[in-house]
């Protein structure tokens, strides 16, 4: 049984047990969070349409916060002597599926 969460503007194909990064949740470490599910598959059912997944639900567990790479940029304008150097990292909840229902 697998389903697919949509969170942060993004969609991810998520089973029971396995660690998802996710965009950060602003939750303490060890708090349970309910996911939005778009589509549940178990074996032949596939539950897709909103009346179906009336009573579907994902929930997880947060166990923390991880950081993703380093972006480094540059940025110039030739000629001008304008340059630029920027950096950014981007900040991730790691949740642990606990359970995927179909209701």
């Amino acid at each position: 049984m697998y389903a697919v969460i949509a969170s942060g503007g993004k969609q991810e194909k998520v089973a029971q047990g396995q660690k998802v990064q996710l965009e950060l949740l602003h939750v303490e470490d060890g708090a349970e969070v309910s996911l939005t599910p778009i589509l549940v598959v178990d074996g032949t059912t596939i539950l897709s349409t909103p009346d179906q997944l009336k009573g579907a639900s994902v929930k997880g567990r947060v166990i923390g916060t991880e950081k993703g790479v380093k972006i480094d940029g540059f940025t110039y304008k030739r000629r001008t002597n304008q340059r630029r150097r920027f950096g950014h990292r981007q900040k991730y909840s790691l949740v642990e599926i606990t359970s995927i229902a179909k209701g």
